[in-house]
């Protein structure tokens, strides 16, 4: 315990520091000419290193490598860039032990649920104001962009961007009746009804916890905060969120929702190839996966019809995954780090790591992805006009699993629908409590 708060004493005396000093806080930003001088002066700057930490994997940091890199550094030749790969388990606590001892890098991709709370530890550059941010705001899609928001102002900018969509086995769609997606909750729960005498199962929830329910839950209508993720009480515990949860429940009780909601077999890649199972949800990587394994013979392409969720009476609402790109507090450079994120958002370096199977947040080189090299992508560009975070507040990963576990119970039937939600909300309550 002496040695975590120790830890944390020397956390907060550099952010105090550092808050006093004139160099970390008065970034101008990037933009000016290369090379050329921040006073506008003839005379060359210095060339700066800016470290970059990344969690890239093999194939996504060679392009960053051969690509990304040089492309910048021939744009900014007072400017290099150092890369450094870091493993991602136990990456947070190496975070927070580098920023409290002055040895973080300038930059960094990161997870989106941890930018809200290092940025309440004071960890990250408030970015809000910088020059060419509200252009960069402008520029992508806000799903992705609401996830870096701490108290009202944005400690990140999108780097890439996932979400989820529906995924029907084409066969098993025909078997149901329809020619086509449903375009409703309503159609899809007819659809799944319609194959139980067969033993499938059409309602393709895939895990219990938030990241498998939620598009469910909000497309019903269901909420978990207000509109500032401020309150919970009201929202997550409200009629409508309670008859969105119950709805789901009630699903389960008909046996119309696939058993890999609950941890049973099939999963839901094997139930979907096998078409036992209408649909699954899942994101854009699993194309990618079973397209470069030789062994697999379940064409993804040619066997299943891919869209938006269904419409219910919140709409078609998904979830937002990805990371965003980070600059720290303390960061040695921090005007070359600026310079370095505002253009790795823009159109050319973004459509460039689309090469790598990233999903752009740029919306203009989300447009442009070019569908024949990409042919399953389209679905979740659209996807993400109206795909929402994971609640961006510093309290959310103990919220999580606060929600996790009352989805659970309700599911389950331990708990009705109302109960599980006001427990959740009561918990919750002591935890956002100042």
């Amino acid at each position: 315990m002496e040695k975590r708060l120790s830890a944390w004493l020397a956390f907060a005396l550099i952010f105090v520091l550092a808050a006093c000093g004139g160099n970390n806080g008065a970034s101008s930003g990037g933009g000016a000419s290369p090379g050329a001088s921040p006073d506008g002066s003839d005379n060359p700057v210095e060339k700066v290193t800016i470290e970059y930490w990344h969690t890239y994997s093999d194939s996504e940091e060679k392009v960053l490598i051969e690509q990304i890199k040089p492309m910048f550094e021939s744009e900014y030749p007072n400017i290099e860039l150092k890369l450094t790969r870091m493993p991602y388990e136990g990456l947070k606590d190496q975070v927070i032990a580098a920023v409290a001892g002055d040895a973080a890098p300038d930059l960094m991709r990161m997870d989106i649920i941890w930018v809200p709370e290092l940025a309440s530890k004071g960890a990250l550059k408030k970015l809000s104001g910088l020059p060419g941010f509200d252009e960069i705001k402008s520029a992508v899609f806000d799903g992705p962009m609401q996830t870096n928001i701490f108290e009202g102002d944005y400690y990140g900018v999108p780097l890439n961007t996932n979400t989820k969509i529906a995924i029907y086995h084409a066969d098993t769609l025909k078997e149901a009746g329809l020619e086509q997606a449903p375009a409703t909750i309503d159609e899809l729960v007819q659809a799944a009804r319609s194959l139980k005498a067969q033993g499938k199962q059409g309602i393709g929830i895939s895990s219990i916890g938030a990241w498998g329910v939620l598009p469910y839950f909000w497309s019903l209508g269901g909420k978990v905060t207000s509109d500032d993720y401020t309150q919970v009480d009201g929202y997550l515990n409200s009629a409508d969120s309670i008859e969105a949860l119950q709805q789901i429940v009630s699903w389960n009780d008909e046996g119309l929702v696939i058993p890999a909601l609950l941890g049973g077999e099939p999963g839901s890649w094997d139930g979907l190839k096998s078409g036992q199972y209408l649909m699954i949800d899942d994101g854009p990587w699993f194309f990618s996966i079973l397209l470069g394994d030789a062994e697999n013979t379940f064409n993804p392409l040619e066997r299943t019809v891919r869209a938006p969720f269904p419409a219910g009476r919140g709409g078609s609402v998904s979830v937002v995954g990805g990371e965003n790109l980070v600059t720290f507090a303390n960061s040695k450079h921090p005007e070359e780090a600026w310079t370095f994120m505002r253009w790795m958002l823009g159109k050319e370096p973004q459509s460039i790591m689309v090469e790598a199977g990233m999903v752009p947040t740029n919306r203009e080189a989300a447009q442009e992805i070019d569908s024949s090299r990409n042919p399953y992508i389209g679905p979740f560009i659209e996807q993400l006009d109206t795909a929402l975070p994971r609640t961006p507040i510093p309290q959310w990963g103990e919220m999580e699993t606060i929600l996790n576990l009352s989805l659970e119970k309700a599911i389950r039937g331990e708990l009705t629908a109302a109960d599980a939600l006001n427990e959740a909300v009561k918990q919750m309550n002591a935890i956002l409590a100042p």
